[in-house]
């Protein structure tokens, strides 16, 4: 395997079966860079086609899963790769099918994610946001320390959620629409409770309860797992989940161009020419959701 600069890769369980990987830019609360997403994806290539590798558990290093996709990342290196798609007219406009382009190639790596010939374990702790939230989802079983924040703020104007379009195959209509609609974050006790996930455990716990849980499902070999997610995986996908994620994408790059969605990027302008970085932008986007009447009381 090659040296990563934004993973890192381990062996545990009985003989070293499960792999797991560590999102780790803790600094950045491991936000989503198109370089950490592009090593992310050469190491599922590399342990999908290794057969001592059963089962694989995702983790974030430091204070939480991943806080979502990185807003500040530099224009070079793979991020590079995707803004490329990203063109514009001779008006300096931005186009849509340019967007929408780029936003495909990160819905690729999710999509294989979902895919891979390996039973995947999401394990989140701290924050699970935005598209560090669309990642988790798309792995096969998600666990989560009790006291994890779960959600998608970026769907308050930002854009839709790509991946995290299966909710409604996982949770009832009713959350999923409230979920879509506030972009509130849920805590991973009350996750597991409707069904987000499989487990919430003490965060104490989560680490020692992930490894034993994906040692369980280890017991069988690594091509028999494979066979039995197949079969899993082309229920849900007749269900739709590979047209409805691909459509979830296209509308993520058309949310770009909304009214809410305009107010945004200015604001973000506004926050990074004052020196504010990005925290005055999330605190306009932000404030008018803070308490939640409906749970109140």
């Amino acid at each position: 395997m090659p040296a990563y600069q934004h993973i890192l890769l381990d062996r545990v369980g009985t003989d070293g079966r499960v792999g797991r990987i560590t999102l780790n830019r803790p600094e950045k609360l491991n936000a989503l860079s198109q370089e950490l997403l592009y090593e992310f994806a050469d190491a599922l290539h590399a342990w999908e086609a290794d057969d001592t590798v059963r089962v694989i558990i995702v983790r974030g290093a430091g204070r939480g899963f991943s806080a979502g996709y990185d807003l500040t990342a530099p224009r070079g290196g793979a991020d590079g790769v995707v803004r490329t798609y990203r063109t514009t007219d001779e008006q300096g406009r931005r186009l849509f099918m340019g967007i929408r382009t780029g936003m495909q190639q990160i819905t690729d790596i999710h999509l294989y994610f979902w895919n891979m010939a390996k039973v995947t374990i999401a394990q989140v702790h701290g924050y699970c946001l935005a598209g560090g939230c669309e990642l988790a989802m798309m792995a096969d079983l998600v666990v989560a320390a009790e006291d994890a924040q779960i959600g998608h703020p970026g769907l308050r104007g930002l854009g839709t959620s790509r991946t995290g379009v299966i909710w409604p195959l996982v949770i009832g209509m009713r959350k999923a629409k409230e979920l879509y609609y506030t972009g509130d974050s849920i805590s991973g006790a009350e996750a597991a409770r409707i069904g987000m996930i499989n487990y919430a455990w003490p965060a104490a716990e989560l680490e020692e309860r992930t490894i034993a849980f994906a040692d369980r499902i280890a017991n069988l070999s690594a091509d028999h797992l494979a066979i039995l997610k197949l079969n899993m995986n082309r229920f849900y996908e007749n269900m739709g989940i590979y047209s409805s994620v691909r459509s979830s994408t296209d509308l993520d790059a058309a949310a770009q161009f909304t009214a809410q969605s305009y107010a945004w990027q200015e604001k973000v302008r506004e926050s990074l020419r004052s020196g504010a970085g990005l925290k005055q932008a999330l605190e306009w986007r932000d404030a008018p959701y803070r308490g939640n009447p409906a749970r109140e009381g």
